[in-house]
Order: structure tokens, then sequence, then C-alpha cells
């Protein structure tokens, strides 16, 4: 009797996070065409902090054994990065790794206009078969909202999602080169983020 109910219980239990867990989204592109491996964003991308070659998309490279094309730009707005989102596309992209909002965040613009911003190039992406991986920002008490609208954008366009690259770097000096910015040794754990998310697809 004993057993039964034990069983019960664990019934129970499965139904509940069933229904009350929600199911993992499906990955638009998870078999991607193309030919190059592209990071594109801002600085953060870009590498701003680090030492030659200690930027996250040259520290992932050499961690797939695969080149990456580093189409980082300090400074832009998820606005500016719409306007070269084309020359992005014309480099027949296979998996796309985008850092993208945080200029928007510290420069004011709207949450709303960034993550429509945002939508559009993770949709000019994705047309041309490629695999988008989104890396959301999530600032304490300043973030605005961006943390929770970057996970809703990954869910609506089916991307692949890093919930926040600055997670374990921001906050810890010995990580970091300046208050925004993390030195070589922060973007060496934002690249392990990425690769974590990416791996699968490679």
């Amino acid at each position: 009797m004993k057993a039964v109910k034990i069983a019960l219980g664990c019934i129970f239990i499965v139904i509940i996070i069933y229904f009350l867990v929600p199911s993992s989204y499906e990955i638009r592109n998870a078999d991607p065409t193309g030919e190059t491996i592209i990071c594109f964003g801002d600085s953060l991308t870009y590498g701003t902090g680090a030492n030659e070659g200690m930027d996250y998309p040259a520290q992932l490279s050499r961690i797939i054994g695969m080149e990456i094309i580093n189409a980082g730009v300090p400074g832009d707005t998820t606005s500016m990065a719409l306007d070269r989102i084309d020359a992005i596309i014309d480099k027949d992209p296979r998996i796309v790794s985008i850092t993208l909002g945080g200029n928007d965040l510290k420069n004011g613009i709207k949450k709303e206009i960034a993550f429509q911003n945002l939508e559009v190039i993770i949709n000019k992406i994705q047309d041309k078969g490629a695999l988008v991986v989104l890396g959301g920002i999530d600032v304490p008490l300043y973030g605005r909202g961006f943390g929770e609208a970057y996970k809703e954008l990954a869910e609506k366009t089916g991307s692949v999602f890093v919930p926040n690259i600055f997670k374990g770097i921001m906050g810890k000096p010995n990580m970091m080169s300046d208050p925004i910015h993390p030195n070589s040794e922060g973007y060496t754990i934002m690249s392990q983020h990425f690769h974590k998310a990416v791996e699968p697809f490679l």
C-alpha cells in the first residue's frame, strides 16, 4: 500500500511539472544553410577592453576550431545595426550570434523600438536560412525590462538564447576592464556561454 501511495505521488508530481513548466520552443533553422559563422553586434562583440585576440569571437573560434567573422562595431545601437544587416546577409551566414541592445539601454532608447529593430534583424538573418543565437543582457535595477524582452523575442523568433551574456562577469572587478566591458578573462567566460548555446548546432 505504501508503494502504491509513493507511485501515485510521483505521478502527481510529474503531472504538475508537465503543466507548470513551459516546454522548450522550436528553434528556427536548427539545420542551417550557409557557409560562414558571424558574431554581429556592438563593443561587446568587437572586444572593447580585451587584449588582442581575446575578444569573445576570437576565443569562440579557437574553441570550435572554425573561422568566425567578428562584425562588432563599438557604439552600435539596434537601429545602426539594422542599417548594416544587408552586409551581414551578403556574407552567406550559417550561424549568427547577436549581442545588441546594450547601447539602446544605456542611451534611453525605448524598449519597444529596440526590440522591434532586433526582431527585424533576426528575421532577415533567418530568412536567409541561418541559425540565430541571441545574447541577452540582464542588468539588475537598470534593466528596464530588457532581460525578459530578450527571452520573449528568442521564443517568438525561434532563436537560440543566451539568457545573460554577463553571467559570472559583471560585478567582478577581476573580470571587467571598466563598468561596462569585460577584460580578456571576462570575454573568455562570454565565449563559453556562446559555445554552450551553439555547440549542438555545429
